[in-house]
């Protein structure tokens, strides 16, 4: 008979650590986002203007998002669900390490901000994805499958600026 399954097995324990509850899963999304949109405002200021107006609309949104995830975690019909622990997603490592600011110096340029920007948009979009997928029916699972769509979107919005602007050698080129 195999011990895969029983209490105490190194298999069993190493599946309990795949698992985290709603409310962890909550906290790093609201300080991921947190985070996102203090990288983008600070970067206002120290950005090219060709692609200032995308850094100031990824600030606002990452702003919603900090804004949509503290207003859930409030609703009565979530806090229920707060203690649910449910898979937690490939992508998770690398979603948490953009929890940290990271210093691009004081002038970055245009293709290292857009190449930071876009790995952060495809850990998000990447891990709102696989947590739709893994959330119990309800606002929580609504809220993470709309997240990942946005998230798509800033990637493909990245993605066309880092095209215009590196690989066809700027505007007006």
């Amino acid at each position: 008979m195999k011990n895969t399954n029983k209490e105490g097995h190194s298999k069993s324990y190493k599946k309990l650590q795949t698992k985290k509850t709603l409310e962890e899963i909550l906290d790093i999304a609201i300080s991921f986002e947190k985070t996102a949109r203090d990288f983008y405002t600070a970067l206002i200021p120290n950005v090219s203007k060709n692609i200032r107006y995308l850094v100031e609309e990824l600030a606002e949104e990452e702003q919603q998002h900090f804004d949509l995830f503290t207003n859930l975690k409030e609703n009565s019909e979530v806090k229920k669900q707060l203690v649910k622990k449910i898979n937690t997603p490939v992508e998770d490592h690398k979603f948490s390490d953009f929890v940290k600011l990271v210093d691009l110096g004081d002038n970055p340029d245009d293709q290292t901000i857009l190449v930071y920007a876009l790995a952060r948009e495809d850990a998000a979009m990447k891990q709102y994805r696989d947590l739709a997928e893994n959330a119990p029916k309800g606002e929580l699972k609504d809220t993470f499958s709309f997240l990942a769509i946005e998230e798509a979107e800033h990637k493909l919005e990245l993605e066309k600026k880092y095209y215009e602007i590196i690989h066809s050698g700027g505007p007006g080129m």
